[in-house]
């Protein structure tokens, strides 16, 4: 049985890839991943594919194991401040990452992931309202009640008072 890379267009059967040291490790590692983190994961890594040469089994399956333990504590550090980062923000930062490069604003081979974890840094929940649109108004300065409504509440009082 052969497969596809879906990335590069390599072509390996199974047997090969579970015979190689690197491929193995490879696919422990994706097996790993939750599988939408796990898919978009393989694409990312992608991004460190050298020009003039193919990405090793053994260089994908140790980037993947970089980001492994962040995305299970599902959490990043970046610059000293710790980031919440779920599943959602992954998947955001990884698919920022392939953009970037289909637009041309990413120099590649990709040599870390310093800009993925600076675009998940950057990443707000999707059902997050707008901090403009949460801002309460402000409240009206206390000022002297009206005679009218002051009137009406005595008068108010003073019935319930009567009935009593």
């Amino acid at each position: 049985m052969n497969t596809k890379c879906p990335n590069c267009g390599a072509v390996h059967s199974l047997d090969s890839l579970i015979g190689n040291d690197g491929a193995a490790d490879l696919i422990k590692a994706v097996l790993e991943f939750d599988a939408a983190i796990g898919k978009a994961a393989v694409r990312y890594v992608g991004l460190f594919r050298p020009a003039k040469s193919q990405l090793t089994f053994a260089r994908t399956a140790k980037l993947l194991g970089e980001l492994l333990p962040d995305i299970k504590a599902g959490q990043i550090s970046r610059d000293g401040v710790v980031y919440p980062a779920p599943p959602e923000a992954w998947i955001y930062g990884f698919q920022t990452a392939i953009d970037a490069r289909d637009v041309g604003r990413l120099k590649l081979p990709l040599k870390s992931h310093g800009y993925l974890y600076e675009i998940i840094s950057k990443w707000q929940p999707a059902n997050l309202p707008v901090a403009a649109a949460t801002a309460k108004p402000t409240a009206a300065p206390a000022s002297k009640p009206s005679q009218t409504l002051t009137a009406a509440a005595a008068l108010q009082a003073t019935k319930k008072g009567g009935q009593s």
